[in-house]
Parts: structure tokens; C-alpha cells; sequence
């Protein structure tokens, strides 16, 4: 389901992937965030995607009232508090994501799907 913002003139429609590709640019700017990740279907494998791929780390689901749901695949920097790092991307995605597109966001998950040391 696509996001929609009634206005006085017309109806907005918001596409998931441009939500999933300008959340995926604000995480990719956090500290410690290495990168998107894509785990493989297949094999089990995690890779790094690059940066024109990232939207395809991030799951996007836009309930009926409008709210937005992100599910985030990350890699991690090495020797960096996770905690620390999810909370630093919880809180730029939400102000980010929200200011964007003028919907509220209702849930982000994160799934740290690997461990690089920083270049």
C-alpha cells in the first residue's frame, strides 16, 4: 500500500520505494552504519549493497491510517555499541522520514545482519 495525503486540491500518492530509498539515504549517513544489507535467499549469504541498491535493505509496509512501518537490514560497525547505533538511526530516520513525507512513522526494526570493521 502506497501512502496517500488528502489535500483541499487532490489526493498524493507516495511510493514505498521512494520511501525505502530516502530512508536508506538518512541510515547510511548515520555513525556506524557500514551500509544496506540483503541477506540471500538462497544461501543464507549477507552482502553489503551499494548505495544505489539500499532501498533494497528496507522493507516498507503503510498501514490504512496512514502510518509507516520500516524494517531496516544493517551492517554494523565494528566495536561500536549497537545500541548506541540503532537509537542514532531510530532517531534521524523518524525525524527524517516523517518531516519527507508528512506521515507519521509507527514502528522501525532493526536487523543487524553482520559486523564490518570501519574502512
Amino acid at each position: 500500500m502506497n501512502g496517500c495525503i488528502d489535500t483541499g486540491l487532490g489526493r498524493i500518492v507516495i511510493d514505498t520505494d521512494v520511501i525505502a530509498t530516502y530512508a536508506g539515504s538518512v541510515a547510511v549517513e548515520c555513525f556506524g552504519i557500514v551500509g544496506m544489507a540483503a541477506v540471500s535467499m538462497k544461501d543464507g549469504l549477507v552482502k553489503l549493497l551499494r548505495r544505489d541498491s539500499i532501498k533494497h535493505g528496507i522493507a516498507v509496509r503503510i498501514d490504512s491510517d496512514n502510518r509507516i512501518r520500516l524494517d531496516f537490514h544493517v551492517i554494523v560497525a565494528y566495536g561500536i555499541s549497537i545500541s548506541t547505533i540503532a537509537d542514532n538511526l531510530i532517531g534521524n530516520v523518524k525525524y527524517k522520514v516523517e518531516e519527507f513525507t508528512g506521515l507519521p512513522i509507527d514502528k522501525i526494526n532493526i536487523y543487524v545482519e553482520g559486523v564490518r570493521p570501519i574502512d
